[in-house]
C-alpha cells in the first residue's frame, strides 16, 4: 500500500491577519523605546545592525501591500512548506530611506492594515517566490516577523519583545511542516507543545503506543534551530531539546533555510 498523502494545513484567515498586525505592533511599540546606541548594536545576522534588521522588517511586511497591487496570478503554485527554500536568494533585502524607523514603522502598519481590510483572503499573489494566496503570504509575514523579533531581542541587552501567540504558532507549524517535507516519513516524531507535532524521517512507522523515535523542544528553540540561529548539537547539550531513538538525530535536516 502506498504511503498516504500529506494533507496541506490550512490557516485561519481572520486570525492569521489579525496575528500579523499584533506582532508588527509588538516591534513597533519597541522600537520606539530604543535608543541610537542600541539602533547601532551589531545582530546574529553578519553585518546587520539593529537599524538593519528593523528596516528589514519593514520591507518584508511591506511586500504584502506591493503584492496586492499587481495583477493577479491565475492559480497559486507554491505551497507553505516549499516557502523556506524558494525564498533564501531574497533574505538580504534592506529597506532604503530607513533613517526615521518610527515614520517607516507607522507608514507600513497603516497601509499593511488597510490592504488588508480591502483585500479578500482568497486573492491569490504575485510573490519573487511564487503565487501564494493571501492568507498563506501573511503566514510567512507571521514567520519572518517571528524569528526577526527573537534576533532583535537577542541583539538588545534587556529587550523583551513580546511573540503573539497566534503569529508564533503559525511559525512554529510552518517550519515543522517544513521539515516533514524535507525529510518525508513516519519512524520520528516531533513534538512542539503546544503548536505542532509531525511526523518525519524514513523508517519503520509507529501506528500506536509512544514511537519509538521522539524530538521534543519549546517553540522558540524550535525556531532557532529550524533558521540556523542555533546548533542541534548544542540544542541537545544544553538540554532545550529532548531526543530518544536512533532516528531521533535532526541534525542532518538543520537548518531548514539552506
Amino acid at each position: 500500500m502506498p504511503p498516504a498523502k500529506k494533507r496541506t494545513r490550512s490557516y485561519d484567515p481572520a486570525r492569521t491577519r489579525a496575528a500579523v498586525l499584533a506582532q508588527f505592533e509588538n516591534v513597533r511599540a519597541a522600537v520606539r523605546t530604543l535608543t541610537p546606541e542600541q539602533l547601532a548594536l551589531p545582530t546574529r545576522l553578519g553585518d546587520w545592525t539593529v537599524r538593519d534588521l528593523i528596516a528589514h522588517l519593514a520591507l518584508t511586511v511591506a511586500s504584502v501591500g506591493r503584492a496586492l497591487e499587481r495583477d493577479e496570478p491565475a492559480k497559486p503554485d507554491l505551497t507553505l512548506p516549499d516557502y523556506l527554500s524558494a525564498t533564501a536568494a531574497h533574505a538580504g533585502a534592506i529597506a532604503e530611506g530607513s533613517r526615521d524607523l518610527d515614520a517607516l514603522l507607522t507608514r507600513t502598519g497603516e497601509d499593511l492594515a488597510r490592504h488588508l481590510a480591502a483585500a479578500p483572503h482568497t486573492r491569490v499573489l504575485a510573490t519573487r517566490a511564487g503565487a501564494m494566496t493571501l492568507t498563506d503570504h501573511l503566514v510567512t509575514r507571521a514567520v519572518e516577523l517571528v524569528v526577526h523579533t527573537d534576533d532583535l531581542n537577542a541583539a538588545v541587552p534587556g529587550l523583551d519583545v513580546p511573540h503573539d501567540r497566534q503569529a508564533l504558532a503559525a511559525c512554529t507549524r510552518l517550519l515543522a511542516d517544513t521539515l516533514a517535507a524535507k525529510a518525508p516519513g513516519g519512524s520520528t516524531e516531533v513534538r512542539i507543545p503546544p503548536y505542532a507535532v509531525v511526523q518525519c524521517v524514513q523508517g519503520p512507522r509507529h501506528t500506536r503506543g509512544t514511537p519509538p523515535h521522539v524530538v521534543e523542544t519549546d517553540p522558540l528553540t524550535w525556531l532557532r534551530l529550524a533558521t540556523g540561529r542555533t546548533t542541534w548539537q548544542d540544542a541537545v547539550a544544553g538540554g532545550t531539546v529532548g531526543a530518544s531513538g536512533e532516528r531521533a538525530d535532526l541534525g542532518p535536516y538543520l537548518p531548514l533555510t539552506t
